[in-house]
């Protein structure tokens, strides 16, 4: 037995922003991947996958009890399933800011959702939103609270581009140019991150007036700016604008950059050779980078591991 693949996602702008209301924009990553399958002789991993999805389809038994409108599934395959050693594949890396959570949330409700809305079918805004709405519940079981995006990116397998909280649609992107000298990449910081203590310090950090001040003045006006400057393909307003970006998260969000690449992120500042920004959550997990020639980022970056996601 083996399910369809569900692909990682980044969220190329947008991480905390989103959280009120900025632009956003994620875009699936088929570099990695996960499946629900199941195994004559399961590894270790498998093993504590299967007991997960076991707690998992508990809270989902119990979600469609407590907001039977929002979602139904068929609980009783879903159980069969899950006691005859179902596990969820995957080459996802947990805690790194791609979406491991999100890929596995897609493909229980692709397999298991009753009158479950399809990729094939016009894609409303109202049926992307309730589709959101659904994987934010789902979700929340991993995180705590979640925004449902991720599922969201995994499932339908499409750029999304997020204007505000209740208006989402599906994008193109500009088409990537394969020998292009400017590049979007990861930077592996090696360190695993924790999504729910790094949300707890946005939390109580908007409870101080001069944060939410900077949110609204700096960091959200450049991450819109961003978004608006990629899906454009105005390169040069974009290096601009994540040079910007990169900075005040640098000043503001200290406490979500691991320590060891507080230097290597101002380097990046004072060089131009490329420009870090957040991953997800932080904490660990992916540094998101940019740069306008990636042999000088290469260079510059020479003692980590950059995978390239997109060219320019």
């Amino acid at each position: 037995m083996k399910g369809p693949l569900f692909y990682s996602k980044i969220l190329l702008f947008g991480e905390y922003g989103i959280i009120e209301d900025s632009k956003g924009l994620s875009i699936p990553y088929n570099f990695y991947n996960g499946a629900l399958k199941r195994d004559e002789n399961p590894s270790e991993e498998a093993i504590k996958s299967n007991k997960s999805l076991e707690r998992f389809s508990d809270y989902l038994a119990q979600l469609q009890v407590d907001q039977p409108t929002l979602v139904q599934f068929d609980i009783e395959t879903l159980k069969s399933d899950i006691s005859n050693g179902m596990y969820f594949d995957s080459s996802i890396p947990q805690g790194y800011g791609v979406g491991s959570s999100g890929a596995l949330v897609a493909a229980i409700y692709d397999k298991y959702a009753s009158d479950k809305i399809t990729v094939l079918e016009n894609l409303t805004r109202d049926k992307l939103l309730q589709l959101k709405a659904i994987f934010s519940q789902m979700e929340s079981f991993f995180h705590g609270k979640s925004s449902g995006l991720d599922p969201l990116n995994s499932y339908l397998s499409l750029p999304i581009l997020i204007n505000s909280k209740d208006n989402i649609e599906a994008t193109g992107i500009p088409l990537q140019s394969l020998n292009g000298k400017g590049a979007v990449f990861l930077l592996d910081s090696g360190i695993i991150g924790e999504t729910a203590p790094m949300v707890n310090i946005f939390m109580e950090n908007l409870k101080d007036q001069g944060f939410r001040k900077m949110l609204k003045s700096q960091f959200i006006k450049h991450t819109d700016a961003c978004v608006e400057n990629f899906l454009h393909g105005d390169i040069k307003s974009l290096f601009a604008n994540t040079k910007k970006l990169s900075k005040v998260v640098l000043n503001n969000f200290k406490p979500m950059i691991p320590e060891q690449f507080h230097s290597l992120w101002q380097n990046g500042i004072e060089t131009n050779d490329y420009y870090l920004k957040l991953c997800g959550s932080g904490g660990g997990g992916y540094i998101l980078g940019f740069t306008q020639d990636l042999e000088k980022a290469k260079a510059s970056l020479k003692d980590y591991k950059l995978e390239v996601v997109y060219q320019f």
